[in-house]
Order: C-alpha cells, then sequence, then structure tokens
C-alpha cells in the first residue's frame, strides 16, 4: 500500500507523510524510543522495544509490500517525527474487515497538526485496503488524543479500568475504540 502526501503544518513548515521503507529502519527506531519516553500513555517502554534496527528494517519492508497494512512516517526538515500505521487484527474470515490503529508523534511537534494528519492517512488507507472497521485504545486521561478521535468520528464500545499498568501512576484505563468506514 503506497501512501505520499506533503502537508503545511501550523507553524509554517513543510510535513511529508509517506511509506516507511526499509530504509528508514534506524530513523523509525530512533522516534520510537523517543516517542516511547516522553509520554506513558504508549503501549511499551524503550527498554522493551523488542526490535533492534534490523529487525526494524525487515518489519517496514514487510509494510511497504503490503497490500493491507502500512507504516507512514511524518518526515519534518529530512527527520522522521511521528509514525502511524494500521494493521490486520486478522486473517480469519470472521475478522478480516478489522484493523487496529496505532500512532506516535515525538513532544516537539505535538500540536502542530500531524496527529491529525496521520490519523486521516490511515484512515484513507484502512478504505482502500477495503476494511470496514478501525480499532484503537486510548489511555482515558489522554484528553487531545480522545478529541483528536472522537473528531474522525471515532466512537466508544468499552473501558478496561485496568488496561495497562504504568510505571510511573499505576493503573491506567484504557478506552476502546472503533470507526465505521
Amino acid at each position: 500500500m503506497e501512501y505520499n502526501k506533503v502537508i503545511i503544518l501550523k507553524n509554517g513548515k513543510k510535513c511529508c507523510l509517506r511509506n516507511a521503507t526499509e530504509s528508514d529502519g534506524q530513523a523509525v527506531y530512533d522516534i520510537f524510543n523517543k516517542t516511547h519516553s516522553e509520554t506513558d500513555y504508549l503501549l511499551s517502554y524503550p527498554d522493551e522495544n523488542s526490535f533492534d534496527v534490523i529487525e526494524e528494517s525487515r518489519f517496514l519492508k514487510e509494510k511497504a509490500e503490503s497490500e493491507n497494512e502500512v507504516e507512514i512516517i511524518a518526515v519534518v526538515d529530512n527527520a522522521v517525527v511521528g509514525t502511524a500505521g494500521i494493521e490486520a487484527v486478522g486473517t480469519k474470515y470472521k475478522v478480516r474487515h478489522r484493523a487496529d490503529f496505532g500512532i506516535s508523534v515525538a513532544e516537539d511537534f505535538w500540536g502542530l497538526g500531524i496527529g491529525k494528519a496521520l490519523l486521516s492517512a490511515c484512515i484513507e488507507c484502512a478504505k482502500a485496503a477495503g476494511y470496514t472497521q478501525l480499532e484503537l485504545n486510548v489511555v482515558a486521561e489522554n484528553a487531545g488524543a480522545l478529541s483528536l478521535y472522537r473528531k474522525a468520528g471515532f466512537v466508544e464500545y468499552g473501558r478496561n479500568p485496568k488496561g495497562f499498568c504504568s510505571r510511573l501512576s499505576g493503573f491506567q484505563e484504557l478506552i476502546y475504540m472503533r470507526l465505521e468506514l
């Protein structure tokens, strides 16, 4: 699945949203570790990263060649500042209409429109791939993300009061959301 679009950020800078490729492995590995150290709202901590640079490159190659999954990077001034992607929930008939969505943006770039643009890109790609439902989960305290997802049309379908166990704050409630495409 291919994606490539240039947007203008709220600060006037250009941002290229495009497929991550095998050659982006180091940059994506680095931004993963950076973003996962900047917020307590993501699934894992940097020390839990199960990929090394070679595995990250392999993963990105697979996504770039996939017909129904994608990993999109946000590039500003030749630096990767965010990532987002869609992944099939499964290949069985009963679930192949569903995809999971994930996103992260470097803290220095919050509030500039990158998250909204990455979300829109993933929705577009999910529709093109033939999915009829896009799903995500979000920490209930993450007001900015909740607002973004609701504005995009996602609706809540459940909660898990002990969905995450944070090293910093203990249990975090997860909100499960879905978007009909």
